[in-house]
């Protein structure tokens, strides 16, 4: 289904951020992402229609729309869970459509989730640890001794630092909570060092007290003006603080892509894209 025929007036072209922004991207800088006619069928369905979009290093942006959207189906394309119909993924400029995750996590694309699962009795230690490993192409001998690695196991403590797991540094990923795990997803991603990093809902199931610290730490990479932030999430007051730019997913289609004040006060976007009731009267 398309866009409603109102929303091209209501939703400004793309553009860059705007001026001044904390995060914003410098004008004119060179893409580090980028898809081109980005599409995945499963049978009849389309569920990423022809998606092109430019991301640039220092900009966070946030993918929004409602559920089944199509968000998450786009994410687990750029980072190779599935493979395109049709369509390209650039990373500087290089095509990596067909790459696996593996070797496009090693070019620079990192998403949150890609490696926790895969050492669920390991320590929390032991997974960043690895990680670590990974990325400095050490190999992934858990028998080694430790004394030969202690820079890697104070990197790995540095991070669980970071992320509120040092004092559970010691436990099976099996046993944490939710929340904790979703703490330690984004640790992994740290000590993977890419240059995309993807979060999907990195504070979906955290307590109140525990989503400043990813939130915290979101804010800290972007700071860094040659990485390139990706956020999907549904919460907007998230949104409203990260974010460089926002692009509106539905049905697979992206129907807005702007600065974020322009895109969230469109009452096209507010009511049937965002769910939020449309305040007569306010844009704002």
């Amino acid at each position: 289904m398309n866009a409603p025929a109102s929303f091209a007036r209501s939703v400004p072209a793309p553009s860059q951020p705007a001026a001044g922004h904390a995060g914003a991207t410098a004008v004119g800088a060179q893409p580090l992402l980028e898809t081109r006619g980005l599409t995945i069928r499963f049978g009849g369905h389309v569920a990423v229609n022809a998606v092109s979009c430019a991301f640039r290093p220092g900009e966070l942006t946030c993918i929004v729309g409602p559920n089944g959207a199509g968000k998450t189906t786009y994410f687990n394309l750029v980072s190779g869970q599935l493979p395109p119909t049709a369509g390209q993924i650039l990373l500087d400029g290089e095509d990596v459509t067909r790459l696996p995750v593996s070797q496009k996590t090693r070019r620079g694309i990192g998403r949150a989730f890609q490696l926790t699962s895969l050492f669920p009795q390991l320590s929390v230690l032991e997974n960043v640890r690895l990680a670590v490993q990974a990325r400095r192409q050490r190999g992934l001998d858990l028998f080694s001794m430790w004394t030969s690695h202690r820079d890697v196991q104070a990197q790995a403590m540095a991070i669980l630092e970071r992320v509120a797991l040092a004092g559970k540094r010691q436990l099976t990923v099996a046993s944490l909570p939710h929340g904790d795990q979703r703490k330690l997803e984004v640790g992994i991603l740290l000590a993977l060092q890419p240059r995309v990093f993807m979060f999907d809902e990195p504070t979906a199931g955290m307590s109140v007290d525990e989503v400043p610290v990813i939130l915290d730490l979101i804010r800290e990479i972007r700071q860094d003006r040659s990485k390139t932030v990706l956020l999907v999430e549904h919460k907007m007051d998230v949104v409203r603080s990260l974010a460089d730019r926002i692009i509106v997913l539905h049905n697979g289609i992206l129907v807005a892509d702007g600065d974020p004040a322009e895109v969230i006060a469109s009452p096209v976007v507010q009511q049937a894209y965002l769910g939020m009731p449309e305040e007569e009267g306010s844009h704002g």
